[in-house]
């Protein structure tokens, strides 16, 4: 029997569609997905909050903590159940960028906005828009940067529990802690009754002019190469010497003496530091090691 001319085109139709039935996905872990997905209702709802205005700034600053915790959640209940996946990393890099990436761009945007008026106040007839725009730079490279960061994670991520020892470049949620932290500090003393003091006047508007710079800061440390411990597989599992417990008292001392608000600004932004600092020491200590080389072999 000869094949019509129809049934022949229908041959590479049928293949395609054979590849396509092949790699659809047939199963998918239920648990962890559920927590990556609260990860992104919680970006989503900052984002809905920031748009509502300076009464809900700092309950959009809070909801992307709890999308911390589900991003810092569901990867641990994935390996505790062994059922991590493809699908489980994208669904979680998707998650990650709404929530690490626009929420924190979008906040600060919506924050800075909100302010630019009393910002630039009498100098605006020589500012001009100026101001205004490089706020807007400042958001859109976060944003950016975010989502370069974790198109790289995805391409250089393993499912090996012993490659997630440390990060190469500001991870996504602690970029965002540090943006969120300040906006909940700076919602919380301008509050304050209590903070009507010329230091705390002071502070405040240093956060509002120092935040754009923030901003980009925390977009740039993410795409380095830049390395950054993990801080849960690091210093919280397992075993450890009596120092860890020692640095954890301290650190809910500091919550309980400064408040929770001050104590995450100084966390997150010690954390996002901390890597830089390192790094300039680590190039200044190579070049000095590289320096006495020569002079060592001159003498042999």
């Amino acid at each position: 029997m000869f094949e019509t001319d129809d049934e022949q085109k229908l041959i590479p139709r049928r293949r395609f569609l054979g590849r396509i039935r092949k790699g659809r996905l047939k199963t998918i872990a239920i648990l962890p997905s559920l927590i990556t997905l609260i990860n992104g209702i919680a970006g989503f709802t900052a984002i809905g909050l920031a748009a509502k205005g300076s009464e809900s700034f700092a309950a959009a600053g809070y909801a992307l903590f709890i999308a911390m915790i589900a991003d810092m959640l569901d990867g641990r209940v994935a390996r505790m159940s062994q059922s991590t996946s493809s699908f489980g990393g994208q669904l979680d890099s998707l998650c990650d960028m709404l929530s690490f990436a626009a929420a924190p761009a979008f906040l600060v945007l919506h924050l800075m906005m909100h302010y630019h008026g009393q910002l630039v106040g009498s100098a605006k007839p020589f500012l001009g828009d100026f101001f205004e725009r490089f706020i807007w730079l400042a958001c859109v490279s976060y944003l950016c940067c975010g989502a370069i960061r974790l198109a790289r994670f995805n391409v250089e991520n393993t499912e090996d529990e012993t490659a997630h020892m440390s990060f190469t470049g500001l991870p996504s949620p602690a970029a965002a802690g540090v943006l969120a932290s300040m906006v909940v500090f700076y919602q919380h003393i301008l509050k304050d009754a209590a903070a009507e003091t010329t230091l705390f006047v002071v502070l405040r508007w240093t956060i509002l002019y120092i935040l754009p710079f923030v901003t980009i800061a925390a977009g740039v440390l993410m795409v380095t190469r830049i390395r950054y411990p993990h801080v849960v597989n690091q210093y919280l599992r397992g075993r450890k010497p009596m120092t860890y417990l020692v640095w954890t008292g301290i650190l809910l001392g500091m919550i309980y003496l400064c408040g929770i608000q001050l104590a995450m600004v100084l966390s997150f932004g010690g954390f996002a530091v901390s890597g830089a600092v390192r790094w300039v020491w680590l190039q200044l200590r190579a070049k000095k090691a590289e320096a006495k080389i020569p002079a060592t072999n001159v003498g042999m």
